[in-house]
């Protein structure tokens, strides 16, 4: 894997991640105002962002493990600083959907 391939896949980690922190906000956004469906969409449509987001990690780690020489960078760091940051953001925004399920209005 050269550097460009490299700074692709961060790239694309960096975009899906953050797309999928997105609508994960959105998904607790329409959530507060009633409509659990649209939330609950979003939070799969959030889920499969991340699938997208892991499978850039998974063909660094393993290009990596293969014995690859993968070159750390700032971007690098700063995908997986948004993928890690991305799950807990969705599984945050998950529980908060079934709150608003449950006991909201």
């Amino acid at each position: 894997m050269d550097a460009n391939q490299i700074s692709d896949s961060a790239f694309q980690i960096v975009s899906f991640a953050g797309d999928a922190r997105s609508r994960a906000m959105e998904a607790v956004s329409v959530a507060k105002d009633g409509n659990i469906d649209m939330a609950k969409s979003l939070i799969d449509e959030a889920r499969e962002l991340l699938v997208e987001a892991h499978h850039h990690q998974t063909d660094l780690i393993s290009a990596e493990a293969n014995g690859e020489d993968i070159q750390f960078s700032v971007l690098l760091i700063h995908g997986q600083d948004h993928l890690m940051t991305a799950l807990t953001v969705v599984d945050l925004a998950e529980e908060l959907v079934d709150v608003h399920a449950r006991y909201g209005k």
